[in-house]
């Protein structure tokens, strides 16, 4: 696998989706844990388009896996990005929210929720969504020009529920609901769209081609990165698996089919800290 060139400069901070790469469920994947010790010397965070979690249930979710005791401030969701994105667009903004704890936990530290006033009306992963909520949200958007935001466009996202590994919608699936009842194509703003990133390496302090991107989806967590000026890492344990060819127009600079494979390239690696280095 291609491990970069010398010329290239160090790599100052490791950013990271968790779902598909640290664990599923609430299973941690092989080699997780060590992988979280390998990369503890260097500055590190989390992004996840999932909208239903906050920061500090992921955090918990993180110490109860073994995979370390990170800081929430260091995991950023597309809750939290929408909410900021939001924030700066409209400040003191008014909103109609579907999805779960996450999304509304986020939106309501900068915003204020009216179902029938709304500036917005915005749309997570999560359960609410029924025909009333499909009504309200439809008519605020046609009867109010109410802006349309969607926090992620995955179709559909794994989950393990009651120990069963199930497909269960995701934010772009519904969100369409909306925009085929209105005609109104949503602002995206989770993963690969720039903002869930953008508001994470301001968080670590580094700019884009300081840092590297270990993702599951290339579609998502590597193209978004790879268009930032990232460097990026896939790791094949998610849905994408080691045999499936990579899109059109994504080139990782790791393509690898697990974590234990990647500190392998990165302990030989002339760009990463000699920390990194056996």
């Amino acid at each position: 696998m291609p491990v970069g060139s010398a010329e290239s400069p160090a790599l100052k901070a490791v950013l990271l989706d968790m779902d598909g790469v640290l664990f599923h469920g609430e299973r941690a994947l092989p080699d997780a844990a060590e992988f979280m010790r390998f990369i503890a010397p260097m500055p590190h965070g989390f992004v996840t388009n999932n909208p239903v979690s906050t920061p500090q249930r992921l955090a918990e979710k993180l110490r109860r896996l073994g995979l370390g005791f990170p800081d929430p401030d260091r995991i950023v969701t597309s809750a939290e990005a929408t909410a900021e994105w939001l924030s700066r667009e409209k400040p003191g903004f008014r909103y109609f929210a579907v999805g779960g704890e996450g999304l509304h936990v986020a939106l309501a530290k900068v915003g204020s929720e009216d179902s029938e006033r709304a500036d917005y009306v915005v749309i997570g992963e999560g359960r609410g969504l029924d025909y009333d909520s499909l009504t309200t949200g439809i008519n605020l958007v046609l009867g109010r020009g109410a802006g349309l935001v969607s926090t992620n466009p995955d179709v559909t996202v794994d989950s393990v529920v009651n120990g069963r590994r199930l497909v269960l919608p995701g934010g772009g699936a519904l969100a369409a609901p909306f925009s085929v009842a209105t005609g109104v194509e949503p602002v995206v703003i989770g993963k690969p769209e720039p903002a869930l990133f953008r508001m994470a390496l301001a968080r670590l302090g580094v700019e884009p081609g300081d840092c590297v991107m270990v993702g599951d989806r290339p579609d998502t967590d590597i193209l978004g990165a790879q268009r930032l000026g990232m460097r990026t890492a896939l790791v094949r344990t998610g849905r994408f698996a080691p045999s499936d060819p990579l899109p059109a127009g994504v080139a990782p600079d790791w393509d690898v089919d697990s974590l234990g494979e990647l500190m392998a390239c990165w302990s030989k690696g002339d760009e990463i800290p000699g920390a990194f280095r056996e």
